[in-house]
């Protein structure tokens, strides 16, 4: 595996609170993008919110993890190991959502702290890396 994977993964984290805000917006009565949080609140539908905070925590998620793979790409962490745990990543990102949609509590939970390792790793391993 090569960097250019983890960068796939990069783009691919980046796209995933679409995926679910997509989700969001198709569940319930017809769109209103003149005003969308208006729009949200009047909803009822569950799994429509669930949708929604699958996408918030998909952008929160984000950050961290393309600066953890940019670190460790700069530190010299060997490209397999990063490209292993970008992938890692965004299969527990991607789980994450699929059970913050079917209202799975503790296997999202799960994957949110299968992710968060993930990004942790590659933060370390950066650190190690450059002597800390």
């Amino acid at each position: 595996m090569t960097l250019a994977t983890a960068y796939w993964c990069v783009l691919i984290a980046a796209l995933l609170p679409y995926l679910w805000v997509s989700i969001a917006k198709a569940g319930g009565e017809r769109y209103n993008n003149r005003d969308p949080r208006g729009w949200l609140a009047r909803q009822d539908n569950p799994r429509l919110h669930r949708a929604n905070s699958a996408q918030l925590n998909a952008f929160e998620a984000f950050a961290p993890f393309a600066a953890g793979v940019v670190l460790a790409q700069l530190a010299g962490v060997p490209e397999a190991r990063i490209a292993v745990l970008a992938i890692a990543f965004v299969v527990a990102r991607v789980l994450h959502g699929v059970f913050y949609l079917a209202d799975l509590h503790s296997l999202r939970s799960l994957s949110w702290f299968a992710g968060l390792g993930c990004v942790l790793a590659l933060l370390a391993q950066a650190a190690l890396r450059v002597g800390g």
